[in-house]
């Protein structure tokens, strides 16, 4: 791993997606939880409150990042699919991981969460017609986006975010 930072390289968008490339990108989005929940399992709260790297987020507050974003993420998919090309907003992800409930709330809230959060959005995303992937929104940091575009970024977040708290547990002999 080169840089910490992105232990499972950069996010890489395709233009040309089959539906079997679609079908695979959402069951990583489905196998998140599972991936998450067994990344934190035996974990204690001094494990837990260490950064995943210097000068990172700590194993909590990346956990409940993970759900400030898909939560998000969840959000953007509706609204692309409900609305004409909608501007979403976006978030100051530092500062929503120094607030009290991303510092303080038991990770298991946030896994809980999570793991609903992902059935609605695995159920939503398996009604998908062939024309909605390619329905867009504009993101205020990245521009236009398919839906296409945002499968692959948040398939890769989850694995993302869940090396990152493999990879510490490695280091670290966890």
């Amino acid at each position: 791993m080169s840089d910490p930072r992105f232990p499972i390289g950069k996010p890489e968008f395709r233009t040309d997606l089959t539906a079997a490339d679609r079908k695979a990108l959402v069951d990583r989005i489905e196998a998140t939880p599972a991936a998450l929940n067994a990344a934190i399992e035996g974990l204690d709260q001094s494990q837990l409150d260490t950064p995943y790297r210097d000068g990172g987020w700590t194993v909590q507050q990346l956990v409940h990042h993970v759900f400030d974003s898909h939560c998000n993420a969840f959000i953007r998919f509706r609204l692309a699919l409900t609305e004409d090309h909608p501007r979403i907003t976006a978030y100051d992800q530092a500062a929503w991981a120094e607030l009290a409930d991303a510092t303080a709330v038991p990770v298991s809230v946030s896994a809980q969460l999570i793991e609903g959060l992902h059935q609605r959005w695995v159920a939503m995303l398996h009604a998908f017609d062939e024309s909605d992937w390619s329905r867009t929104l504009d993101h205020p940091e990245n521009g236009d986006m398919s839906l296409d575009d945002m499968l692959q970024m948040y398939a890769w977040h989850g694995d993302h975010h869940v090396r990152h708290i493999t990879a510490l547990r490695e280091a670290k002999g966890w």
